[in-house]
């Protein structure tokens, strides 16, 4: 499709595309957001707690990462360290996706950086790398940042009131778990974000006697730098 039909469906026929695109992928988040709302509430949050920190971090792989911190009174510094640390993905999925928002003002940068998630980057990386047009590409975008807040929002409410009725048999944490490795499988088509995926997967099973949890970190810090080398043992072959 040429820049110029892109340019002749502007932000609302983004809206629709994107949504669209993204809605099958949507659906994943349900179980997500309900087993965060029913952990939150099990680590002994209120229900106003637990929906600010949802607000406030939006970010369910740093939410549960560090709930068994809070829970068990640790250093505030390694609760901090723990949740940047899980949420440094998003440092390189900015990087990456950067280039899509050219000709878009500073306020809605600073709204989709809000938004951006796991799913919205893989939904939108390509499209936004593409299109001229920057009234689509900021529509195809926000539809997808604003869906995902939605249905996160509203259904880890739903968890965070449900957690004594949901029977433990129903094993939403296996559901959880199958829907990020749903999000997994596109993001690591290629050979660097296979080779983040691997290191960082064994090293948080080999790790995981660590004290405070540490070897989640630790494993993150290993994945993130095999991946960089990766790619650049990559870039180097191909010079």
């Amino acid at each position: 499709m040429h820049a110029t039909d892109f340019e002749r469906r502007g932000f609302t026929a983004g809206v629709r595309e994107g949504f669209i695109a993204f809605l099958p992928v949507s659906v994943g988040l349900i179980p997500w957001a309900l087993v965060v709302g029913m952990a939150m509430t099990s680590a002994g949050f209120s229900p106003l707690q637990a929906m600010g920190m949802n607000i406030i971090v939006f970010a369910g792989t740093a939410q549960l990462g560090t709930l068994p911190l809070i829970a068990d009174n640790a250093p505030l510094w390694l609760i901090l360290a723990t949740g940047l640390a899980l949420n440094l993905r998003f440092l390189i999925f900015s990087a990456g996706i950067a280039p899509g928002f050219r000709g878009i003002g500073t306020g809605w940068r600073w709204l989709c950086g809000h938004f951006l998630t796991d799913g919205s980057f893989a939904v939108c990386y390509d499209k936004l790398m593409q299109v001229d047009d920057p009234r689509w590409r900021l529509g195809y975008y926000v539809i997808t940042g604003a869906w995902s807040w939605l249905l996160w929002q509203t259904f880890a409410l739903i968890g965070i009131f449900a957690a004594g009725i949901v029977p433990k048999s129903w094993s939403l944490e296996f559901m959880a778990t199958i829907a990020l490795i749903v999000l997994l499988v596109p993001m690591a088509k290629s050979r660097p974000m296979l080779v983040a995926a691997i290191v960082g997967g064994g090293g948080a099973v080999m790790l995981r006697g660590m004290p405070l949890r540490l070897g989640v970190v630790t494993a993150i810090c290993l994945g993130i730098a095999a991946g960089f080398a990766a790619e650049h043992w990559q870039e180097k072959k191909t010079a």
